[in-house]
């Protein structure tokens, strides 16, 4: 599974997603994350990403054009389809049954947003569908982002194995396997000790 993370604190992602179960199912190559900082495609002389709402209103929103840009050129470095995501305290509520569906998935590229929000005609045109992890509001869309993929990681089949377990040459992991189980076959089985 592919992962894109577009955020403005791509830095956010590594020190998180590289240990423990996530870190490890990098190595084992069951995924891949690539955190994309939007700021790189704004077309501007410092990097500006953030204007007032078209419209008016309150506070600050993430511009159209760096956003815009940044999907495009994300989704064209990988041929698997990407299946968009924005983090956002207006979406669904996250359920274990979605991050069961999103597992299941070959790529998905999360929007981490920040400000007050998204221009809204970005996300009309984009598409995305927003996931919220509750009835608050954060500072950005990184820590949910973060979240999210560790729930959906989990779920990838042979992320999660137990300590003192044994996988059989040639085996083939579908499953999780627990401590202390030995797995042998292709498909796997646990058999006892």
């Amino acid at each position: 599974m592919r992962i894109d993370i577009l955020t403005l604190f791509p830095e956010v992602f590594e020190p998180v997603l590289g240990a423990s179960i996530t870190g490890r199912a990098r190595s084992a190559g069951l995924v891949e994350w690539h955190p994309t900082d939007i700021r790189e495609f704004a077309d501007n002389k410092h990097k500006k990403v953030d204007d007032r709402p078209f419209g008016g209103g309150p506070g600050m929103v993430m511009m159209c054009q760096p956003l815009w840009d940044c999907v495009h050129a994300v989704e064209a470095a990988d041929p698997r389809p990407a299946t968009r995501l924005l983090m956002s305290p207006q979406g669904e509520p996250l359920t274990q049954s979605i991050v069961e569906q999103f597992a299941g998935l070959p790529r998905l590229l999360i929007i981490a947003g920040h400000y007050e929000g998204i221009d809204e005609r970005v996300v009309e045109r984009l598409a995305p569908r927003e996931i919220s992890m509750g009835d608050f509001v954060l500072s950005g869309g990184e820590i949910p982002a973060l979240a999210l993929i560790d729930a959906v990681v989990r779920l990838l089949p042979g992320a999660l194995v137990g300590a003192r377990c044994v996988i059989g040459a040639g085996s083939v992991v579908l499953r999780s396997v627990g401590d202390g189980e030995t797995a042998v076959g292709a498909p796997a089985r646990t058999i006892a000790r």
